[in-house]
């Protein structure tokens, strides 16, 4: 009896408490700002009380307050609480929709300049296929790897380490390699405009800087008229911080690496103005034998915002570096040696010195200029530069190496270089037995590079919008050899010969690889060696765009033409006056056009096609090594479609897309397998064509769950002709045929599936892991591999599939206001698989040849890495 007396007065107290303190109820809706739809199990509460509640499975709420008026608090595991202020009006209010930003340093809490030119797709509106990795994912899972690596979760990428120097990863999207993908920074092209290509070691800095990494697969959303044939990934960095901040990282890994790194943001002053900036430091041994690297990162940013009409943005980024590197070696050499080994490092007065290398530097430098002219319009304006300087290291002798260059253990021998460099300056007559002499030289890449990109915005009414403009650039390559290191000797007489000095001119300077001394570097053309060989090149585009967006239907026609002219200058081929080729000029265009429809609040379907008319590259221009206009010359032609469904709910969402893309009229030109001369081939043609699935769950709260799937199919389709060198750039064949329809595209997996999955188990400690299976890849190819010369060749060789394993744990402490400790480790393949992550050749298995998982171990391959790791701790401010 008792026990019942105590529940009714328990049961009267409450209720007097609650009619005493209950004034009202608050209701809204929280929801995911990068899903748009609902977040179940979201915490609201009444700011300064313990009076709370969550959201149910739609995302909604109601709260009962004890206040007129207030301000409730709206927080979620993984994204930024939010604080939305509510007055009571008959005892009820209604706060609408609360939208929840995942809780990174990402660009809504950015003032982003330069977002005209800046073309980020849009969910559910854009109708192209698109991922996004924001700026927490790449801070905590990025660690000791590069960037292309950071992409492995997104369908239709893959990645390899290459040789595995820092810096040496590459990517494919949709199996087309980094020259055919468009890389943005801030909207500025940063592919090499002689010959498209991406090299990771002059961006070594681009994650810590980075806000947001945007890959859009297949013809995307850019109005440029760039070479985005398999995708175009936007690269957005810090601008103008909104609020102070910062934060002070050390990082330690496998193989000695170390890595520090301090940012700080003054943030948006009363008076308008913002100064970043971002200081780092790395240096490792590397993960294969003797591939040291080290390197710098800068960052410094002034920002400016006078009124609501105008902000500028200022910014400078580079990161220094010196790196070693390897040789290409045979599949049975690394079953011998070791998937580490590594001959091209000896020692040389007590002190370990790699023959082979990379060092660069390539500042960027660019300004942003936004100007909101009225309700309706803006203009966006870029003006760009970048200045690289630096090269790659090797070895230059008078004849091939021989067995004495490399010591019994099978490092390289510099005591046999040093001996017969010992008299000094070798002159007098070339007999390659006699004349056994070596020197370190750079092959250099130095280049000045400027543009300007300006789009105009003018919104016609509530639905239809167009925007024009323009884009400018300006480019001049210098690409010559000079001495690094004499190896004992006064001089060096190249024994090449020069139409304008001569064939016994001798240089005597030797010049620094360290990659600060490089940038202000001045070769004379006297002491350049091999080659000398500057161009030009100099690019004009306008395009346009059309679009028409409501909240069912949204659509866009856009179009680009431009004109490119290219001069190529040769100081070692032509006499003083004739250095000059002829300019070629060549005008490209490119039309594309896609529509989404939103069916309803969770499902859309888009479709888009799109037609490149593409020039062709500096490299592929000219024929010879010399100034000899291709006479086979003709715009590559590119034309894409694509079409998907997208779905979205409270807990998951998903996405279908197939695609189509059909590359005609390709040159393609590289270094021979052997490292001792080059190739080019004419008249590719090439289908890629697949599906892609990717989804995204959140079943409950600090659960989630990711995956992917991509199947494709990319053949080469009809035959294509040959061009080989040697190292000393003389033909060595011409003409002759090469059978490439129906072989399968190499160095990429055509069949790639990925899970992952990150939990919450404690508040601020979160595990994840990720899971990716590789399948359907294939061997690159030469015309050194002999295969490819007849109509019954064998096709593409396959290499094993293979699965990796990822994994990571995270501990976010909060300090204090603003103030976290974030502790984070990585561990990358965690199962230590053994695989080859790509084959530069393509030799077929033969009777009596020993194989490795069914390949010939003749085949010249690349390991991927074992097991590796990496610590971090950051302290965010």
């Amino acid at each position: 009896m008792k026990t019942i007396y105590n529940w009714i007065f328990t049961a009267v107290i409450a209720l007097i408490t609650t009619t005493a303190f209950s004034q009202g109820t608050v209701t809204g809706t929280v929801v995911d700002a990068s899903l748009g739809e609902p977040l179940p199990g979201a915490n609201v509460m009444v700011r300064g009380s313990s009076s709370g509640t969550s959201t149910d499975f739609d995302g909604n709420f109601t709260l009962d307050v004890s206040q007129d008026s207030g301000t409730i608090m709206v927080s979620y595991i993984g994204f930024i609480a939010k604080e939305v202020s509510y007055t009571l009006s008959g005892g009820t209010a209604n706060i609408g929709t609360v939208s929840l930003q995942p809780d990174a340093e990402e660009l809504e809490g950015v003032v982003v300049v330069g977002s005209g030119v800046i073309d980020l797709a849009r969910d559910r509106q854009t109708p192209i296929a698109v991922s996004t990795v924001k700026a927490e994912e790449i801070a905590l899972k990025s660690g000791n790897q590069e960037f292309p690596e950071i992409l492995k979760s997104t369908p239709s990428i893959y990645t390899s380490k290459g040789g595995g120097g820092f810096g040496d990863s590459r990517m494919q999207t949709r199996g087309f390699d980094q020259s055919n993908t468009a890389f943005l920074i801030n909207g500025q092209p940063i592919n090499g405009m002689e010959d498209g290509r991406m090299y990771w070691s002059n961006w070594q800095g681009v994650m810590d800087v980075a806000n947001a990494v945007q890959v859009q697969r297949g013809l995307g959303s850019s109005k440029l008229a760039i070479s985005s044939v398999g995708g175009t990934i936007n690269i957005v960095t810090k601008t103008i911080d909104s609020k102070e901040g910062g934060f002070l990282q050390t990082m330690v890994g496998n193989d000695n690496y170390l890595k520090t790194t301090g940012y700080y943001s003054t943030g948006l002053s009363e008076k308008g103005w913002s100064f970043s900036t971002l200081l780092g430091h790395w240096q490792g041994d590397g993960y294969n034998h003797h591939m040291e690297g080290n390197g710098q990162t800068y960052f410094i940013s002034a920002g400016y915002v006078p009124n609501d009409k105008h902000s500028f943005n200022f910014l400078i980024t580079g990161a220094p570096q010196r790196h070693n590197q390897r040789n290409r070696y045979t599949l049975a050499t690394l079953l011998e040696k070791g998937a580490k080994y590594n001959d091209q490092w000896g020692y040389l007065n007590g002190e370990i010195v790699n023959t082979s290398g990379n060092y660069y530097h390539k500042p960027i430098a660019n300004l942003n200029w936004d100007w909101n002219i009225s309700d309706r319009a803006e203009l966006s304006t870029v003006l760009y530069a970048s200045w690289g300087r630096g090269g790659s290291i090797g070895l230059r002798n008078y004849g091939s190496q021989r067995e004495d260059n490399f010591d019994l253990t099978g490092q390289y021998n510099y005591n046999r270089s040093i001996t017969p460099n010992a008299d000094g300056l070798i002159v007098g007559e070339r007999r390659a037995d006699d004349r056994r002499a070596d020197i370190l030289r750079s092959s250099v890449n130095e280049h000045s590079w400027y543009g300007v990109v300006s789009n105009f915005n003018y919104e016609i009414n509530d639905v239809f919008s167009f925007n024009v403009g323009f884009d400018g650039r300006s480019y001049h390559g210098e690409h010559y050899r000079r001495v690094v290191d004499f190896l004992g000797l006064d001089g060096w007489d190249d024994d090449t010969n020069n139409e304008q000095l001569g064939s016994d001119y001798v240089v005597t300077e030797s010049y620094s690889v360290n990659p600060w001394k490089a940038t202000f570097h001045d070769t004379p053309r006297d002491q350049r060696i091999a080659y000398d060989n500057p161009e030009d090149i100099r690019y004009f585009g306008g395009f346009g765009q059309f679009e028409y967006a409501t909240e069912k239907l949204s659509a866009f026609v856009q179009g680009a033409v431009s004109t490119q002219s290219n001069q190529r200058f040769d100081y070692f081929n032509y006499v003083e006056g004739n250095e000059k080729s002829e300019k070629v000029t060549n005008t490209g265009f490119n039309v594309k056009a896609g529509v989404n429809y939103n069916i309803n609040n969770q499902h859309n379907v888009f479709v888009n096609a799109g037609h490149y008319s593409r020039q062709p590259y500096q490299d592929n221009m000219f024929l010879n090594f010399r100034n000899d206009v291709n006479p086979l010359l003709t715009n590559e032609k590119i034309t894409g479609f694509e079409a998907g469904y997208g779905f979205r709910s409270s807990v998951f969402a998903a996405n279908v897309n197939v695609y189509q893309t059909t590359w005609d009229d390709r040159v393609v030109s590289g270094s021979l397998s052997t490292g001792e001369g080059f190739y080019q081939f004419q008249g590719v043609k090439q289908v890629h064509q697949g599906i892609e699935v990717d989804f995204t769950a959140r079943p409950a709260q600090g659960l989630q769950f990711k995956g992917f799937t991509s199947i494709g199919q990319w053949e080469y389709d009809g035959n294509a002709s040959q061009t080989v060198y040697d190292d000393n750039q003389n033909v060595v064949a011409e003409g002759d045929p090469l059978y490439l329809d129906g072989v399968k595209v190499g160095d990429g997996a055509q069949f790639t599936i990925g899970v992952g999955g990150q939990y919450e188990f404690l508040r601020g400690l979160s595990v994840d892991a990720n899971y990716l299976h590789y399948d359907n890849l294939y061997a690159g190819f030469l015309p050194t591999d002999a295969e490819f010369s007849t109509p019954d060749n064998r096709g593409s060789v396959k290499l094993p599939s293979y699965g990796l394993l990822d994994a990571g744990l995270t501990f976010d402490w909060k300090v204090k206001d603003n103030h976290n400790l974030v502790l984070r480790f990585n561990m990358n393949n965690v199962l230590d698989e053994t695989y080859i992550a790509e084959s530069l050749t393509n030799r077929h298995v033969e009777e009596g040849v020993e194989t490795y998982k069914g390949i010939s171990v003749e085949n010249q391959v690349y390991f991927g890495f074992g097991r590796t790791w990496n610590f971090s701790i950051r302290y965010k401010f």
